[in-house]
């Protein structure tokens, strides 16, 4: 339940002198208490509180939740706003003279929607003095009332590009980036069906991750019997089709609430990731015990350096763009992010073709992305996160964290223990990179306040 907190000096209900009521109160001291009643701090308190819930639940990260709650905080008059906020919950204090009132509040909606994200942080940055709690609230309404951008088969479209440009750039050729597009895109129609209506999200990943990899496979044995041979020759790029529920936005802003040491939002958001992925490399491993698909490297194809070149640009920015139009991003921001990410995952894998281990080049890859969202991001209004998550999302190691999951489960531990070394490694220097790009780009962020 919410409370307040009044001056000893100003009791509620007791005598000016400071003496006690007497027990069970008395008429006169209800009416003390009615007077004190803080009724339009309350008024305050909600509306940053419902700000602040907003903001968790479009994927932004704790950090630039308690940012905005402040600045409305400012703005409608309260002097001094403290908030904790983690994956699901937010505590929020706000002082007004010598009184305070703290609430708590639970967030149950884990989700993106990048264009309700930019719109809460327009509002949140253009808030001005003495702005009341009115105007605040009929804009909460009008950014809650905005329906997705995007009908649910274009938004699984989407999910299918991104996973079929993921496809070939984990060295598959035509056959797996059409069964990775056909597989991800009805796994994301069906999971994006079932939070519709309320399943459990992790029971919907399972479901989501089962039936694309049936579908890829469903592709490859249609394919077999018209080419004989082709299901044993392109089985193992069924992993690219699940690579559509890789969590990008809480790992990447878990990674950065631990960069401003905000343990638990961190810790939660990273433990929320990790046990999506797990429910999702448990299905992908449930089928292949069921269907016998193998989860092997696929090896380079042979094609000239400039073919792959080009190609990895077309692929790079349509997998960046897809994974944006899956977060319900607008098509300018998509093109942003796309352009962004294109640049950066094109240097990460020609450093890693030059020789420099697949970690150091993710690093430096996500410092670029870091560096490009600091000069697109303030110049076009768009949020840094919804810029920078989409661009880091494709060098997220889906493929060596599903791969190591399956083989720790058939018994393989030396392939376990590689597969899964790697995916935590490069996860890491993800977290690394971005930090180390932000710090270098924002005051607030190199230097403790």
């Amino acid at each position: 339940m919410p409370s307040e907190s009044i001056e000893p000096t100003v009791g509620a209900g007791a005598p000016a002198d400071g003496t006690p009521a007497p027990a069970g109160g008395s008429p006169s001291a209800v009416h003390h208490e009615d007077a004190l009643e803080p009724v339009e701090l309350i008024r305050m308190s909600g509306t940053v509180l419902r700000m602040g819930k907003a903001m968790l639940s479009t994927g932004h990260g704790s950090y630039r939740v308690k940012a905005a709650m402040a600045q409305v905080a400012k703005s409608i008059g309260i002097d001094r706003h403290e908030a904790h906020v983690t994956l699901t919950e937010i505590t929020a204090t706000s002082h007004r003279g010598p009184i305070f009132r703290t609430e708590v509040a639970e967030v149950r909606t884990i989700g993106v929607n990048a264009d309700r994200l930019q719109a809460l942080s327009d509002l949140a940055n253009g808030m001005r003095p003495d702005t009341s709690v009115d105007e605040v609230n009929r804009e909460l309404d009008r950014i809650e009332a905005k329906a997705p951008l995007y009908a649910p088969v274009i938004n699984a479209a989407s999910a299918g590009v991104a996973c079929g440009a993921f496809a070939f750039l984990n060295n598959g050729g035509w056959v797996e980036v059409v069964g990775a597009t056909l597989g991800a895109g009805l796994g994301q129609y069906s999971r994006r069906w079932l939070l519709h209506r309320k399943v459990n999200q992790f029971g919907a990943t399972v479901v989501a991750a089962a039936l694309a990899c049936l579908a890829y496979l469903g592709f490859v044995l249609a394919l077999d019997a018209v080419v004989v041979g082709a299901a044993s020759r392109h089985e193992a790029g069924f992993i690219s089709s699940v690579l559509f529920l890789v969590p990008g936005f809480p790992l990447v802003t878990g990674a950065l609430d631990l960069a401003r040491a905000d343990f638990s939002a961190g810790v939660a958001r990273l433990t929320y990731a990790l046990t999506i992925l797990t429910s999702a490399a448990l299905s992908v491993w449930a089928v292949t015990l069921a269907t016998g698909l193998e989860a092997d490297l696929i090896p380079r194809p042979d094609l000239d350096w400039w073919v792959m070149a080009g190609l990895r640009v077309v692929a790079s920015f349509l997998g960046v763009l897809g994974f944006a139009l899956m977060f319900n991003s607008p098509v300018r921001m998509a093109v942003w992010a796309a352009s962004i990410g294109m640049i950066a995952n094109v240097l990460r894998l020609s450093l890693a073709d030059g020789g420099l281990a697949i970690q150091a080049a993710t690093m430096a890859a996500t410092v670029v992305v870091s560096l490009l969202v600091a000069v697109v991001g303030p110049r076009t209004g768009i949020p840094r996160t919804a810029l920078s998550v989409p661009a880091v999302v494709i060098m997220v190691p889906g493929v060596a964290a599903y791969r190591a999951v399956a083989s720790f489960n058939n018994g393989q531990l030396d392939v376990a223990l590689a597969a899964g070394s790697q995916a935590a490694f490069v996860v890491i220097c993800i977290a690394m990179g971005l930090a180390a790009g932000r710090i270098l780009t924002d005051r607030s962020w190199g230097f403790e306040r």
